[in-house]
Formats: C-alpha cells, structure tokens, sequence
C-alpha cells in the first residue's frame, strides 16, 4: 500500500485543473485552503438555514403541535433584516476600528447572534407548545425573539463573508471565488439536512434540544476556523480620523452607476421567478404525480444537483471573461423550460418529465443567482464591495421570502376556486392551483429577461466598458 501512495499522489497532482471542481478559484493571493477555509462561514450559514426553514418547521407544526399560521410567521421573522444587509455591507465597508479590522468585527458579531439564538431557541420552543395562556405568550416572545436573533446573525455573517472574500480574492478569480461560495452554502444545507434528519429520527425533546445547541456550537467553532487569520490589520484604513461618506451619498453614487436599479430589479424579478415553487414542488409530485415520499423526498437531491451544475458551469464561463448578463439570462432562458416542463408534466402524467424540470430549476437558479451577484459587483465605485453585495443580498432574501409566502397563498386560493368550480369544469382539478403558480413563475421570468436585455445590448454595443466586467469589477 506505502509503495503505490506516492504514485497515486503523483496522479492526482498531475491532473488538469478542468477536471477539479473550482480549482481555478485559488490564487497566489488565495490559495485554494485559505479560500476553502474561509467557505466555512457559507457552512455555517446553510445550516441556519436548513435548522429554521426545514427541520424545525417541521418539527413545530408536528412533533410540538403550534399552529401552521405561529410556525409561518416565526420562519419568515428572519427575512426582517434582510433588507438591511445594504447597511451592513455599508459600515463594514467605513467601519472604525482600532486593531485594523472591518470585515472581521461584523462576521464575529453575526456568529455572536446565530449563537446567541440558537442557545435559547429549543427552551422557547418547548415552552411554545404548553397549553397554559401564560405560558403560550412567553414561549411565542422567546421563540420570536430566537428567530430574530439567528436571522439578523445569518444576513450580518453572510453579507460580510463575502465582502472579506471579495477583498482577499484577486480581479481575476472573484467571479470563481463567489460561485465556489454558494457550492459551499449549498454542500452546508445538503450535510445539515441529512444529519438532522438522522439525529432527529427518533424525536425527543431532550435531543431537540441538543441538536439545537449542537448546531450552536458547530456554527461558532466553523466561523472561528474561518476568520482566523484572514483579514490583514490594517490601522489606517480603519482610524476614527479618516473621513467616511455617508450612506446616502454611497447609496446614490450606487444607483447613478449604469444599471445598477435595472441590475436590482432584475435580481428581485428573477428571484422571486425562480424560488416561488420552493415550498410547492414536493406537493405537486405527490399529489398530482402520485410519488412516494421518498420519490419527492430525491427531488431535493435533483433541485440540488441542479444549481451545483449552475453554479460551475457560470463560475467556468465568467472565469473565461463571458458578460455576467448574458449568463443571468441563460439562466431565465433555461427556467422557462423547467417550469413548462413541471406543468406539462402533469396531463402526461410523466414523472420522468417532472424531474427533469425540478432538475432545470435548479440549473437555471444557480446560473441566475451568479450572474446577477457578480454582476452587481461590478457596478462597485470606491472599493465599496459591501454595499454592493449588501444590496444584491437584500433584494434577493426579500424576494425570495416574498415570493414563497406569494407562492404558497396563490396555490392555496386558486385550488379553492377550481375545486369549487369557480374556474370552469377544464380548470377544476387538483392541479390547478399549482398550474397557476408555474405560469406565473414563467410570467416573471419573461419580464426578468426583457429588464436584463437592454443590459446586455449595452455591453455589446460599448465594449470600452468592458473594465467594468465581472473578472474586473474595483476592490
């Protein structure tokens, strides 16, 4: 075995890099274990974001009893500060700072208010489920406020991660360096999903409560690895005496900058185009496709592999100096077969057909999300990537949170209306209201083209700008 060790060794050194996965994200400025390193904050983002919008969703509406209307409040809580990751990335771009630091301040801080969160979530939860009035108010105060906590920790440490990632990374390799990013968020999501689904298989209270404080724990020790050593000191860019802008004028120089509210709108349209089936498309399988659970359960996988394959194939393209508008728009392009294909999945009653769709979804999000996030970072002036990135990611989450919650009311009331034949004997059937969403989706997704067309246009006909590209955009 020692003897064929340095042989294979030798092998896998001597592979190309096209045939290792974001290899070509390292630097000399960023060596692929620095970068990989500091990806542990992604880790640790999407296990906050699988504990809430998954595992405790459903372990609040059955194992604990609170009503579905508490549990879709609490979940939503955190899209409250999504908004305000604009202001994040903008005082993390100004940010005063006797030991030289300003991204570093923030990522901590956001890892204090996961930690601080999660720590009291589960004792809330439990109190929730009581049945003494009392008790139900305090459970709701304590459970809202744990939501709160997490959310404004998972924006704060996401949107300040990039921005230090921005910072570290060379021109040249941000466009690979954010796509490798979001592949590391969702290897997050995908690793958590399955080791709480395997914790949580036998539900108690007690191991809900040490899940909980597990991932607590989990997320402090993976944000420390990744900060450690990452951000160079740096007194003078941080001293109280330098003079800062303030947000208002950074914020309109952001929006003078070409495209930068067609870019936004375009983010929030296509966002909401794309997540909308988020909490849809499992049902639609099984009750119109008739799929068992562990047939719907695999479109996860699917929609995941999906948006891995999106997420290389734009970091490849972008890397090769592809403009990131024409990749965003592929991304809708591609959308728009998915969805057609969801729905005509149906009246062919094909199941094949269905995840190929979920499958497509997935592609094209991940296309979507990368040019458009690499996109609005090259509207950046000043070096002020925060703010940028701050703005892509409020307009995003709000979207995203918007559109589920749309998705879900649309399917809901449509359904009603059909079954009660109030939409005609052709439309009253199951698969209306699901119908009905996809086509909308599809409705969005078409407008997200037309708002992203004139930006392509621009850049074809003015290649002097070219600068400004995605492999270019300022630090």
């Amino acid at each position: 075995m020692s003897a064929r060790a340095p042989s294979f060794l030798q092998l896998w050194t001597r592979l190309s890099a096209r045939y290792l996965p974001f290899a070509d994200a390292a630097s000399a400025e960023l060596p692929l274990s620095r970068l990989m390193r500091l990806s542990l904050f992604q880790v640790s983002v999407g296990i906050s974001v699988v504990l809430l919008n998954g595992t405790l969703n459903r372990v609040m509406i059955v194992e604990l009893g609170v009503p579905s209307w508490l549990v879709a409040t609490m979940v939503a809580l955190p899209l409250v500060f999504a908004p305000l990751r604009v202001l994040i990335g903008f005082k993390s771009d100004h940010h005063r700072s006797v030991l030289g630091w300003r991204r570093v301040p923030y990522i901590w801080m956001g890892t204090l208010l996961q930690f601080g969160g999660l720590a009291i979530m589960p004792f809330a939860l439990l109190v929730l489920s009581g049945d003494a009035p009392g008790q139900v108010i305090a459970g709701r105060i304590g459970a809202a406020l744990a939501f709160l906590l997490v959310g404004a920790g998972l924006h704060t440490t996401q949107t300040a991660g990039l921005s230090l990632a921005t910072d570290l990374a060379p021109e040249q390799a941000r466009p690979r360096v954010v796509a490798f990013l979001y592949v590391m968020l969702m290897f997050g999501m995908m690793a958590s999903a399955l080791t709480f689904g395997g914790l949580l298989a036998e539900f108690s209270e007690m191991r809900l409560i040490q899940v909980i404080q597990g991932a607590a724990l989990t997320e402090m020790v993976l944000n420390v690895i990744a900060l450690w050593k990452q951000e160079a000191r740096d007194p003078s860019r941080t001293s109280a005496s330098r003079e800062r802008p303030r947000f208002g004028d950074s914020w309109r120089h952001f929006r003078e900058a070409g495209g930068s509210a067609r870019v936004l709108l375009a983010v929030g349209l296509g966002t909401a185009g794309f997540t909308m089936q988020d909490i849809l498309l499992e049902p639609y399988g099984a009750e119109i496709l008739h799929l068992t659970v562990g047939e719907t359960t695999a479109l996860t996988a699917l929609l995941a592999a999906g948006t891995l394959a999106g997420f290389g194939l734009s970091a490849r393209r972008l890397g090769k100096g592809s403009d990131p508008y024409r990749i965003a728009a592929l991304g809708g392009l591609v959308g728009l077969f998915a969805f057609s294909a969801v729905i005509f999945s149906a009246p062919l009653a094909s199941p094949l057909l269905f995840r190929i769709g979920a499958t497509l979804i997935g592609f094209g999000g991940g296309l979507f999300a990368v040019g458009t996030l690499t996109a609005a970072m090259a509207l950046v002036q000043n070096g002020e990537s925060g703010l940028a990135l701050g703005a892509w990611g409020a307009v995003q989450a709000t979207a995203a949170g918007v559109a589920i919650a749309g998705g879900g009311a649309i399917r809901d009331v449509m359904s009603q209306l059909a079954l009660d034949g109030h939409l005609g004997v052709a439309l009253a059937g199951p698969a209306t209201g699901y119908s009905i969403v996809y086509h909308v989706e599809i409705a969005l997704l078409f407008v997200t083209l037309a708002v992203i067309g004139p930006l392509v246009r621009r850049r074809a006909v003015q290649p002097q700008q070219l600068q400004f590209g995605i492999a270019e955009f300022p630090g």
